[in-house]
């Protein structure tokens, strides 16, 4: 799973750190840049010689040079963390989006209460939290199963400290 409990040393509370799930490693990269442009020199051959070949080049490899920035800029996308922090008086969840600036959002402990909305929201079994008048969103670059039980452990964890 995509994300982290880090209990707290005296077991009131701890850290949960969320993060998307990332499919594509370095090395993965490499090789299906590599493939790619191997696979796509394969026609090429039959042109070595002419003129034709010169003229077809530079599509070729500005699909490759595409693929490269999709790929990249998809990483770059995914760079998001979330950090929610658990203890007893205050809860606070902090997010580090990929461009932009950070958010913050804190709540006393005892007011704060997770909602899962099956429909309605960006995504299906949509995790809020919800606390000092507003409702933030937690984990909802997760798979569905993933938010799921994401949901009932904030339920357990938040239940188990506002209310000992």
């Amino acid at each position: 799973m995509p994300y982290r409990w880090t209990p707290a040393p005296d077991d009131t509370g701890g850290e949960l750190t969320l993060w998307p799930h990332q499919s594509l490693s370095a090395k993965g990269f490499v090789t299906f840049i590599g493939i790619f442009f191997f696979m796509a020199l394969i026609p090429f051959y039959g042109l070595l010689g002419t003129h034709l070949l010169w003229a077809l080049l530079p599509f070729m490899l500005a699909a490759l040079g595409g693929i490269w920035y999709a790929l990249r800029r998809n990483e770059r996308d995914r760079q998001i963390v979330e950090v929610l922090t658990l203890s007893p008086q205050i809860t606070q969840l902090l997010r580090q989006n990929p461009r932009g600036a950070a958010q913050d959002w804190q709540c006393n402990t005892y007011w704060v209460t997770a909602q899962m909305h099956e429909t309605g929201g960006p995504v299906p079994h949509y995790v809020t939290l919800k606390g000092a008048g507003r409702e933030v969103e937690i984990g909802a670059f997760l798979s569905e199963e993933e938010r799921k039980t994401l949901y009932l452990e904030l339920s357990d964890r938040l239940r188990h400290l506002a209310r000992p």
